[in-house]
């Protein structure tokens, strides 16, 4: 059931589906209900969202209990889609389950309130710790071997095979049994492969409700520009505040052992993308990678290339009706208005949406490798 959310004049609609593996529309009263939502992405862990409700006791049916409370549709585990439209065509912005009620009772009428919060669907992954042997085989085929388990319940489309030929590289037996630790949860697993290589592993909703992209690999950097955030134009301006913060102590150089030889990592990995700022920040600080194993150096490489994506980063909020789309994290955005040494391209660390009565912000994080824009100039 579509929502307008706040004020006729925001221009933005909300669809609210919940369920169980195929989720519907939400009933009137359940919309209606709607005090406010959070929904947060990051590029480094699962997405979360918060729904709140405003709870009473308006009728025969509430004797008994609030009406929300007692819905089948509000329970833990079931599943929960968040489709967003603003002039263009529906996004989504959010497919999880709900693992947490809480309910806040208060004596002022119309203050009691109802809350779910959940993660997205990955959730599912990271109930269970299980121990799995995987002998001579590559990394990537360990990844895709776990998500092929969630693939139709949970409508995943596999990750696309990460460029660098290291995931992909099978080893001997003999040399080492690859085995998924008993004190990991598949979630957890998928993860700690991923930063072996200075890869993110995480889930996004979407395009269609129901269907969800896996991504394990690189941060995309490569992705074409998101329309540009802008301050300080006027009537152009989206952005309602930020801050820049270049840290010095961010990138680093790291020393390893592998093989029983020892080996340094001082720049970014050359197959990663092109750099998103003119001037990449100095590594001064040097680390010595914990232990010894044949992959060694890709771990201290991956190290080295995440140290240098923080060396500077932005957060602010996003008047969400002005910009009219869903600002894309894990993706590249410009920023313009900040004079020379920080506009330019930046990778969309993390979002969160916060949807309420009348307003619709949205709080980002950016990060890059240093200062001065690459582009000659950022996308309207």
């Amino acid at each position: 059931m579509p929502m307008r959310c706040g004020a006729l004049n925001l221009g933005v609609n909300l669809t609210l589906m919940l369920g169980g593996h195929v989720p519907r529309p939400a009933p009137d009263f359940i919309v209606e209900a709607i005090k406010n939502i959070e929904v947060t992405h990051k590029d480094d862990g699962p997405s979360g969202f918060q729904i709140t409700f405003h709870v009473g006791r308006s009728g025969p049916g509430d004797l008994l209990d609030y009406r929300l409370v007692s819905s089948p549709l509000i329970r833990q585990f079931n599943r929960v889609i968040l489709v967003v439209r603003f002039t263009l065509a529906p996004e989504v912005l959010m497919d999880g389950m709900i693992t947490n009620i809480q309910l806040n009772p208060d004596e002022t009428p119309g203050e009691s309130t109802l809350t779910i919060t959940g993660e997205d669907v990955s959730v599912m992954m990271d109930l269970t710790e299980e121990s799995r042997s995987y002998p001579a085989q590559p990394d990537f085929t360990k990844v895709t071997q776990i998500i092929a388990r969630y693939i139709g319940e949970y409508g995943l489309v596999p990750p696309t095979m990460p460029a660098s030929p290291e995931p992909m590289n099978a080893r001997s037996p003999l040399e080492q049994i690859d085995q998924q630790p008993a004190n990991l949860t598949d979630r957890a697993y998928l993860t700690s492969l991923a930063q072996m290589y200075g890869y993110v592993f995480y889930i996004t909703a979407g395009p269609v409700p129901g269907v969800n992209r896996v991504h394990w690999g690189p941060p995309e950097r490569s992705s074409i520009l998101q329309p540009a955030l802008s301050l300080n134009m006027g009537p152009f301006s989206n952005v309602e505040s930020i801050h820049f913060r270049y840290d010095g102590l961010a990138p680093q150089r790291v020393r390893y052992t592998e093989r029983g030889e020892s080996g340094m990592v001082e720049s970014r990995s050359s197959s990663r993308n092109l750099p998103l700022a003119r001037d990449i920040a100095e590594a001064r600080r040097s680390t010595q990678l914990t232990g010894s194993s044949c992959r060694a150096h890709a771990q201290a490489q991956g190290v080295v290339d995440r140290s240098f994506d923080g060396a500077v980063t932005a957060t602010g909020e996003l008047n969400g009706v002005r910009y009219n789309r869903l600002l894309q994290p894990r993706k590249l955005v410009a920023l313009r208005g900040a004079g020379d040494t920080y506009s330019g391209a930046y990778y969309v660390k993390e979002v969160t949406h916060r949807i309420g009565s009348g307003e619709y912000k949205q709080a980002f994080t950016l990060q890059r490798e240093g200062t001065g824009s690459t582009i000659p100039a950022a996308p309207p």
